[in-house]
């Protein structure tokens, strides 16, 4: 009777492992939904527009990026959590859900729990970006005015708990400055209110401010990593200019719904990595100050938790709270 029950059981996950593999053979056959959690123009849709269509050529069916935008893009998390597990939904995150985690007293989705890795997309680093309204040629000139003039200025952010948003935090924190959030739902709805001067600066993805700076309506005063960029090799980082230690970047990511069969988040992976590797994809990337991703689902499940461990600790110290 037992040794009956065994059989079945290893006959039924034969059975199963086999259902898997035909799925992710066949996989699309239909059109797949890329759920992008913020407003058109931002910095997911830089990177998931183009990856979605290099998706639609490599495997004969669409992609389609959906966006589902709201409250520093937990709305649209939440809304794809409550999606089925088929494998025709995935979410085009960023570091804002690892954010989330520890910013929001309760979320109706857990990044961990209801969602499962497939790759990181972009790495893109930050820019602090000025209306050219403004006379300040340096960030130390501008650092001077905020200390002596505390609240005067303003800064946008995609969202409450966005990198945007926590990035400036954390500044403020370590610079004894302090400056009013106005909180957007999205990089794009900010972008155009900094371009019309009704926002003073923002903490930026290149992204989304490379052209603006390229066009000389933004004016660039430092970038937020360890490490100068390519694209702005003459702006200095905010360590240069006398912030210890300030080493901050945005990155996107895809999940796939928890219960998506792993064979096709395998296949995900799989085609994502070939899109990153085309010459045309690594130009695009780098005309925004990018760096493609390509992390395994494992090596990326990893990172993930880092960075909610990371974040939460600038949540506590800068005491940043939910203001949209």
């Amino acid at each position: 009777m037992f040794t009956n029950r065994v059989m079945i059981g290893f006959v039924a996950l034969v059975v199963c492992l086999m259902t898997q593999v035909v799925e992710a053979q066949t996989w699309p056959n239909k059109p797949v939904t890329l759920i992008n959690p913020f407003a058109p123009g931002g910095g997911v849709d830089a990177f998931a527009r183009p990856l979605s269509a290099k998706l639609t050529q490599s495997t004969g069916q669409q992609f389609l990026v959906e966006n589902v935008s709201g409250a520093g893009g937990t709305v649209g998390a939440a809304n794809a959590a409550r999606r089925a597990p088929d494998g025709y939904t995935f979410f085009m995150g960023a570091v804002h859900h690892a954010i989330a985690e520890s910013l929001y007293a309760k979320l109706p989705y857990h990044i961990e729990k209801d969602f499962v890795p497939v790759t990181v997309v972009a790495y893109v680093p930050n820019v602090v970006v000025i209306h050219p309204k403004h006379a300040f040629k340096t960030m130390q000139e501008f650092m001077g005015y905020m200390k002596a003039n505390p609240g005067r200025m303003n800064f946008g952010s995609a969202g409450s708990g966005t990198s945007h948003h926590l990035a400036v935090e954390l500044f403020k924190t370590q610079t004894g400055t302090f400056s009013t959030h106005i909180p957007y739902r999205g990089a794009g709805p900010m972008m155009q209110d900094l371009l019309a001067g009704q926002v003073d600066f923002a903490f930026d993805t290149m992204s989304t401010s490379a052209g603006q700076i390229r066009a000389g309506k933004l004016r660039a005063l430092a970038v937020t990593t360890g490490k100068r960029i390519p694209l702005l090799p003459d702006t200095p980082t905010l360590q240069e200019v006398g912030v210890k230690g300030f080493d901050v970047s945005t990155w996107y990511a895809m999940w796939a719904i928890r219960g998506t069969p792993q064979a096709i988040i395998d296949r995900m992976h799989a085609e994502t990595l070939k899109a990153l590797a085309l010459a045309d994809s690594k130009e695009l990337w780098a005309s925004q100050g990018a760096e493609p991703g390509g992390q395994s689902p494992a090596e990326f499940g990893k990172f993930v938790n880092a960075e909610i461990v990371r974040w939460a600790k600038v949540v506590k110290d800068s005491g940043a709270k939910v203001d949209n």
